[in-house]
């Protein structure tokens, strides 16, 4: 259940209704929804600073193009975090696993989709043993992934040594990267399949988030008046439609982003509807607990960390994709980036805690700012002290909200 369902709806006895629900909502709900009025701010004030520049449809695309490797890669660390530990390897894993899959199409001549599954796996096996070390035998996982973190620059740097950069000339494996869904070109001037799948994802989603209201009810678990609820609904189905309208005036959905919304989806469900994802919590919250209630927290560690060096490679491949080479420099702080995204996303510091879908928002955070800072030429050691100060920020929000609710 959400903290939504848990909030004592107090608002439903309040003199002022709608407003003292809407308050007491934010206020309940705060570590939640913070990070989505940081992003609005953010993204109205750099619009304000770029004269439009960066809500322009051909700059958000980009946008969120550059940020579909973070992101993959920070749904993997959001469960890692999640679970007590911490992943430092995931950028050279990806670099690493992104100068393979270019080896195996250009110098081994394989096709591009075995060359993905073969990558995949390899990302599979690689965090697998990673839980070995460090649910069976018991090495912190700092120790491990700081290790894999040498391992794998070391190799990324025999991998690329030849020629230092490896092009990749192939125009399917390039396009993950790069390319975009074609179009069935119904209404002049606008990608008319991306406006079909923006229409369909809004349907989908009131659907779900009706029938999740009725399932809470049914149960006699409190849920947030109708009022506030057909609120929540409008808003976020307009701030799809206006996103969507936005990319479909450009060149409409890449497939990076088709990619992120699947895996989003996937482990989104994983993590609120299986046993697996109680189990992740359980084990976050308190693994000594978790263990006497009879989970298996080796067993847990296991997929966890195989899932995230799998994501990891998934995201080399993204990231090579885009480029359209393999480089010596690849991965180099994408791990740094994942961690960030996820803990201003909401992750908690103390495990337990923390949302796929927040921690999404968090990498759009973090992407925004350094686009508009880009847009308006503020100079990357300036950028960097402001990203560093914004997570400071998240991570005392995080500690702050804890300690108040005792």
């Amino acid at each position: 259940m959400d903290s939504t369902s848990k909030r004592n709806n107090k608002s439903n006895e309040a003199p002022n209704g709608y407003i003292s629900e809407l308050k007491d909502l934010l206020k309940n709900n705060i570590r939640e929804y913070g990070m989505f009025v940081a992003l609005f701010i953010i993204m109205i004030t750099f619009s304000i600073l770029t004269d439009g520049t960066f809500l322009s449809p051909r700059n958000l695309t980009n946008l969120i193009n550059s940020t579909g490797y973070i992101a993959v890669l920070t749904i993997g660390m959001t469960l890692i975090l999640i679970i007590r530990h911490i992943d430092l390897s995931v950028g050279y894993v990806a670099g690493f696993l992104g100068a393979i899959v270019a080896i195996l199409m250009t110098s081994m001549k394989l096709p591009v989709i075995p060359s993905i599954i073969i990558i995949l796996l390899l990302g599979l096996l690689i965090g697998l043993f990673y839980g070995i070390l460090i649910g069976k035998i018991g090495i912190p996982a700092f120790v491990v992934s700081l290790a894999g973190m040498l391992v794998f620059r070391g190799a990324l740097m025999l991998a690329t040594q030849k020629t230092g950069t490896i092009i990749i000339p192939n125009k399917g494996f390039n396009a993950i990267g790069n390319g975009f869904i074609p179009d069935i070109n119904l209404i002049p001037g606008y990608h008319t399949l991306t406006i079909i799948i923006g229409a369909i994802g809004i349907c989908f989603y009131i659907i779900s988030e009706v029938n999740n209201r009725k399932n809470k009810q049914k149960y006699n678990f409190e849920v947030i008046s109708k009022p506030m609820f057909i609120s929540k609904l409008i808003f976020v189905s307009l701030l799809i439609a206006y996103l969507i309208w936005m990319l479909a005036r450009y060149h409409g959905l890449s497939w990076t982003v088709i990619i992120v919304i699947l895996v989003t989806a996937i482990y989104h469900f994983i993590t609120t509807k299986t046993v697996l994802g109680r189990h992740i919590y359980a084990v976050g919250g308190n693994p000594e607990a978790a263990k006497l209630s009879g989970i298996n927290v080796t067993k847990v560690t296991y997929i966890v960390f195989a899932s995230m060096s799998m994501l990891a490679a998934l995201a080399g491949v993204l990231y090579t994709s885009r480029l359209q080479s393999a480089t010596t420099t690849a991965g180099v702080g994408f791990e740094l980036d994942a961690i960030a995204a996820a803990y201003v996303g909401g992750v908690s510091t103390s495990g337990g805690v923390g949302k796929v879908t927040g921690s999404i928002i968090g990498a759009l955070v973090m992407a925004s700012l350094t686009n508009g800072m880009n847009l308006m030429g503020i100079d990357i050691s300036w950028q960097y002290i402001i990203r560093g100060i914004i997570l400071v920020v998240a991570v005392v929000f995080d500690i702050l909200t804890r300690r108040k609710k005792g």
